[in-house]
């Protein structure tokens, strides 16, 4: 029987921040091009939906170990995620970066020169579409995917297709608030118009991992965060 999912009290989620601060505290360092990106896509009206710090020094932490020079996102927003990959690749190094709105994509630009990023190019379109368009004679490294939830069934296929052998793939936002392993919670209504509440992005995750089951060309796990964005997590995956 799958779990019935309780909502975090907010005691527990204020816990889960201070926790993230501390450690940040010590491991995150300041950076002017981040922080402008920060404020810059906020001015500009862009949801405040990106990657935390702690996560976005895990995407160009990955980008490092692995020496990657070639790296693939789907969903640029404001940039912020894309810098961090960026730092991590090499002056030679390649970062390509779709999104679908013309206005994000003008603040990532501005956001990206700003922070001194010259290796990444934003690629303006439906991603489905953008994706079709790159040869898997180039591969990719590292693909991070963090764009509309519905669509992450093909974006992963798309993706193992683009990245080499051993290359990773991240998916973002694959928990959301333990929602996905709760199968009562699509037929809850939802007034509130909570993004973590759309039925449509719980399934897209959950067709995805029904595919993962039966996928023998990649190895996956899931690793759930918690900070003050709340309880999600994240898809962690290897092409073999």
């Amino acid at each position: 029987m799958a779990p019935t999912i309780v909502e975090i009290p907010q005691e527990i989620l204020e816990t889960f921040a201070r926790s993230e601060e501390y450690h940040n505290s010590f491991l995150l360092h300041p950076d002017g091009g981040l922080e402008h990106a920060l404020k810059h896509s906020a001015e500009n009206g862009l949801p405040d939906i990106a990657v935390s710090g702690s996560q976005g020094k895990f995407l160009k932490l990955v980008a490092l170990t692995m020496g990657a020079k070639r790296v693939l996102e789907m969903g640029t927003l404001g940039g912020y995620s894309t810098i961090h990959m960026a730092q991590g690749l090499p002056e030679d190094g390649e970062l390509i970066t779709l999104e679908i709105s013309e206005a994000h994509a003008k603040v990532a630009r501005e956001n990206l020169a700003k922070a001194g990023i010259r290796n990444a190019r934003v690629v303006v379109g439906d991603a489905n579409e953008s994706l079709r368009g790159l040869p898997a004679e180039e591969p990719f490294d590292l693909v991070f995917i963090d764009a509309d939830k519905q669509s992450y069934p093909n974006y992963f296929l798309e993706a193992k297709r683009l990245v080499r052998k051993h290359g990773v793939i991240i998916m973002d936002n694959v928990v959301r608030k333990g929602r996905v392993a709760d199968e009562s919670f699509a037929r809850r209504p939802n007034p509130s118009k909570d993004i973590y509440a759309d039925d449509s992005a719980v399934e897209g995750v959950r067709t995805l991992l029904r595919m993962l089951k039966e996928d023998k060309e990649v190895d996956a796990t899931t690793i759930a965060t918690a900070d003050k964005k709340g309880y999600d997590g994240f898809l962690y995956a290897i092409k073999l």
